[in-house]
């Protein structure tokens, strides 16, 4: 493969500049010349003298695992939030009813949506973790940087990145609209349940350009958007579409897509997952947007 980090020949000892060919060790994380004959095991004693594995490819990034980071975690976490901040506020307002206000009125919408995103995020992960493996590999929850949005989930697999953003809307049926086309410029529409939800292509749109640029050094990477909805109404026959390049599906579906065989060997497919944690890193305290 060629090098995206300059590295060590683990054989012997040569300096490799990224963007040359040479051998990689998926398992041992180390590089070797191409034209280097595998080195033999070396004696034992001379083993207790001889350098860390590690130190012999200082730059070479260290590996994360198959499933990286929390899936729904800031969606939950906001819930908490304001869940907590209500009951405070109605019984600071209300001291002696303020429990009962509390057991007879429920959440407002604005704060039981983001219960009901956790609950879609962490049924998708739950998914992506069982697929989960050295050719899929999985980053949860990832903060945008300048922004208190989060990408749901980065997937990267034999056939590239995969932003997923998902999306839990029980029992109702997603659609494509297309309008105009002759006198008016063509239009593609999403529909949720009869409702325009054209904003949410719109977010993941904005997403795939954040993610595109930080794979501006990776061009030959495809990276596709995903609107993966959970607990939806789905046809028995057909059901999923394509709006405006953004690829509309149920979990099963995806699945599919994310086993299929591609270009991408392990080692490359590593080398993404951590590249996209430098971009994005784990989110923390931060909230995303309720969609």
């Amino acid at each position: 493969m060629k090098l995206r980090y300059a590295g060590t020949c683990s054989r012997c000892g040569a300096s490799l500049e990224a963007g040359v060919l040479a051998d990689y060790d998926q398992t041992s994380r180390t590089v070797a010349c191409v034209a280097c004959p595998a080195r033999r095991a070396l004696p034992e004693r001379a083993e207790t003298t001889a350098a860390p594995r590690h130190a012999l490819t200082p730059d070479l990034p260290p590996e994360l695992e198959v499933v990286d980071g929390t899936a729904g975690g800031s969606a939950a976490r906001e819930f908490d939030r304001r869940h907590d901040a209500r009951q405070q506020r109605v019984q600071a307002a209300h001291p002696k009813i303020g429990k009962f206000l509390l057991a007879v009125f429920d959440d407002p919408q604005s704060t039981t949506a983001w219960a009901t995103g956790a609950v879609g995020e962490q049924q998708l992960g739950g998914m992506l973790a069982a697929i989960a493996g050295p050719t899929v590999r999985v980053l949860h929850d990832r903060r945008i940087p300048r922004s208190t949005a989060n990408i749901d989930h980065l997937v990267v697999c034999p056939t590239g990145v995969y932003v997923i953003d998902a999306k839990r809307y029980l029992d109702k049926r997603p659609e494509l609209r297309v309008e105009g086309g002759l006198i008016r410029p063509r239009q593609e529409l999403l529909l949720v349940g009869g409702r325009d939800r054209t904003k949410l292509v719109d977010g993941m749109n904005k997403q795939l350009g954040l993610v595109r640029a930080a794979l501006e050094d990776q061009p030959d990477v495809p990276v596709r958007g995903v609107l993966c909805f959970v607990g939806a109404d789905w046809p028995i026959f057909g059901g999923s579409f394509i709006v405006q390049g953004v690829s509309v599906v149920w979990p099963k579906k995806l699945k599919a897509s994310l086993l299929e065989s591609g270009p991408l060997d392990p080692g490359q497919i590593a080398d993404l997952q951590w590249q996209l944690h430098e971009a994005f890193p784990r989110q923390k305290d931060a909230p995303s947007r309720p969609t």
